[in-house]
């Protein structure tokens, strides 16, 4: 009862939050260096054996304001949020150290060098080497730190959780936030691209990807953290609220990665469940469907039928589009010829953008990262991506009880894919995808000994 009361002030607390920003921006500084200092006292001051459990909460809180900071321009610097997993995480391999057999992530980030020294040749006279570099490798860099330090950490399911409502906290207040600066989605809805007004002022494609997170957090805490009817209806009332600002961003990216890892979750998490609770499953999941329907009609009705334009690929007149991916298949086809290019060391990190603006006047970020590695890192960037995705299901093969590993690893490759690695999101999650969960022990109860006397 104690726990929920808990959970429940601390939505309450986020909730008021977002809506104490919007009316004054410069509370986000506070909030962002509030939030800096409890978490580094947190970890400096706890106990040995929960020090890495600190430290993902830190990493997971950050994650989740990432975007928030952005677009309050609370934080200290566009990059702060992956700065601040990367100062986490480092402490906590001072502390902790790490797995041995993590070292393909060593090696990863080792490969990532050579084109920092390509760049220097190729980077175009006008291009801000430092500032385009840390633009593009912070979110690697990012990921290798990550993944060194969780790869086989032990955490259990309860304190996953707890990572997860960490991480889905701050978005709380984020959608909060976002529902105050938009109230009215017709008044700015005015076409069926993605909106940046109607996603509280920021861009539609990140916003929509911290939103998607949210979704995918709020449905796995309603499947596995709601034990009654109460929670089970706050939750799922907390998951349609978050999942309709996400919808309305009309930028789909972030909303397809959540739906997709969600259903991964749930296929795994039902294989895993004992008969008794696949009922309960399958009772949650008719209460989740009936969440996203009313969202969706909503949506709609909302948007005059704009939403449902964007997802069917047409514009504002009804007219099928002629490219689905709007304009990130031309991106990825450039990015490629660029790797034919320059098979070996490749054209160098940030080119590839640098190129986009000597050829068109416009410097269009790549949206998909495995492209981008390709192009800028050449053979290296092969090999990073062997590593990236064949790496983890050494992991797997040990901890095949892990429900949500698949679903993490769904969730970090199909944003890398619509958003490349402009945030610390997909870096973190593919992180917690290597951790070692594993059952909360129960407590011993033993009978106590008669005294041989009596």
């Amino acid at each position: 009862m104690k726990t929920n009361i808990t959970y429940i002030s601390a939505i309450g607390f986020h909730a008021a939050l977002g809506i104490l920003i919007y009316f004054n921006e410069s509370i986000a500084k506070l909030y962002f260096f509030g939030a800096v200092f409890y978490f580094l006292y947190r970890i400096i001051n706890s106990a040995e054996r929960s020090r890495t459990y600190e430290v993902l909460k830190a990493c997971a809180y950050f994650v989740g304001a990432e975007v928030f900071f952005r677009t309050t321009k609370g934080a200290i610097s566009y990059e702060a949020g992956k700065y601040m997993v990367i100062v986490f995480v480092l402490i906590g391999m001072f502390y902790k150290g790490i797995s041995g057999k993590g070292y393909p992530y060593f090696i990863y980030l080792m490969f990532l060098v050579p084109s920092i020294f390509v760049a220097s040749t190729t980077l175009s006279f006008d291009a801000n080497f430092r500032t385009n570099i840390a633009f593009v490798l912070s979110g690697p860099v990012c990921l290798g730190l990550a993944a060194l330090f969780c790869y086989d950490k032990r955490v259990t399911y309860s304190q996953m959780s707890q990572i997860m409502l960490f991480m889905v906290l701050p978005i709380i207040a984020h959608t909060a936030y976002v529902y105050f600066y938009t109230p009215n989605l017709r008044d700015v809805l005015t076409s069926a691209a993605s909106n940046r007004a109607a996603s509280g002022g920021w861009g539609a494609n990140q916003v929509s990807a911290a939103l998607g997170l949210g979704m995918f957090l709020m449905a796995v805490r309603l499947f596995t953290k709601s034990p009654s009817l109460g929670l089970k209806i706050l939750n799922a009332t907390i998951l349609g609220l978050i999942t309709f600002r996400a919808v309305t961003t009309l930028s789909r990216g972030g909303v397809i990665a959540a739906i997709m890892a969600i259903l991964i979750f749930l296929f795994y998490y039902y294989r895993h469940s004992r008969a008794k609770k696949r009922n309960e499953v399958i009772a949650i999941f008719g209460l989740f469907c009936i969440s996203l329907v009313m969202t969706w009609f909503v949506s709609i009705n909302q948007t005059d039928g704009l939403v449902n334009l964007r997802y069917a690929n047409k514009d504002h007149l009804g007219r099928d589009k002629q490219s689905l991916t709007t304009g990130r298949a031309e991106l990825f086809e450039g990015e490629l010829a660029g790797f034919i290019s320059s098979p070996f060391f490749g054209i160098g990190s940030s080119r590839a953008k640098d190129e986009r603006i000597e050829d068109d006047g416009e410097g269009t970020t790549s949206h998909s990262e495995i492209s981008r590695t390709l192009a800028e890192h050449g053979i290296f960037g092969v090999i990073i991506l062997l590593i990236l995705i064949f790496k983890p299901f050494e992991m797997r093969a040990k901890n095949r009880g892990n429900y949500y590993f698949y679903a993490f690893l769904a969730f970090w490759f199909l944003t890398i894919n619509h958003m490349s690695m402009r945030i610390a999101m997909p870096a973190f999650i593919y992180g917690l995808a290597l951790l070692n969960v594993t059952h909360d022990k129960r407590p011993i109860h033993r009978k106590p000994l008669k005294n041989p006397a009596d």
